[in-house]
C-alpha cells in the first residue's frame, strides 16, 4: 500500500478518483486549493485506488495521507 500525500497545508478542492479506480503514475488524483491556487496532487505509482481519506472542502495539511493505492 502507497500513500498519496499532500505537499501542502490546503483544502480538497476535487476528488478526481474513486474507490477501486486504477490509477496510473503521474495521473491528478485529487486537487488542492490553497491560497487561491490550485494544486494537483499525483500518483507516484500505478495500482488501484484502495481508499479515498478526503472529501471535497475536507482541510489537510502537509503530509496527510489523502488516497491509498495498492499496488
Amino acid at each position: 500500500m502507497t500513500p498519496v500525500k499532500s505537499t501542502m497545508a490546503g483544502t480538497v478542492f476535487t476528488v478526481n478518483v474513486t474507490e477501486g479506480e486504477e490509477v496510473v503514475v503521474g495521473q491528478v488524483v485529487i486537487v488542492l486549493e490553497s491560497m487561491k491556487m490550485e494544486i494537483p496532487i499525483e500518483a507516484e505509482t500505478a495500482g488501484k485506488v484502495s481508499a479515498i481519506n478526503v472529501a471535497v472542502g475536507d482541510f489537510v495539511n502537509e503530509e496527510d495521507d489523502l488516497v491509498i493505492i495498492e499496488a
